[in-house]
């Protein structure tokens, strides 16, 4: 069976490629437990109600360019994009779209920015968690 290293990933931001900046990323679902238990029951009984999606980014920060930077946090507080919905995409592998290669498509809002993550004689990194606005799409072909 395959496995797959993850070297080449495909991250697009606001229709920016971003991935040059990502050193990890992690796309994740879990759905809310609503309890169904009535009276006389013995045991809870339990249903899935709604899905709560998240991305997390780990990125190198690159102050020189800055690209990265005024992508998310923008120049000033109007071309910030923190407290937006801004459209994503995720690949495993930076090629063709296939049933090995899904496209994760997605709206993240862009909850909270820390520009800044290190210590002395590490390299500046910037990590981020955002809440997914609506549902995941994914797409094989």
């Amino acid at each position: 069976m395959p496995r797959l290293v993850l070297t080449n990933a495909y991250v697009l931001f606001a229709s920016n490629d971003i991935s040059q900046y990502v050193t990890s990323v992690s796309l994740s679902s879990s759905v809310d437990v609503v309890d169904t238990t009535g009276l006389g029951s013995v045991a809870r009984t339990r249903v899935g109600g709604l899905f709560d999606n998240q991305v997390t980014f780990e990125f190198n920060q690159d102050f020189a360019d800055n690209a990265l930077e005024e992508l998310i946090n923008g120049t000033s507080l109007a071309t910030s994009t923190v407290g937006t919905a801004v459209a994503m995409e995720i690949r495993p592998v930076n090629t063709t779209v296939s049933a090995s290669n899904p496209k994760y498509t997605f709206n993240a809002l862009v909850s909270e920015w820390q520009p800044l993550s290190g210590a002395v004689g590490e390299l500046v990194t910037a990590s981020t968690s955002w809440p997914i606005s609506g549902p995941i799409t994914k797409v094989i072909a």
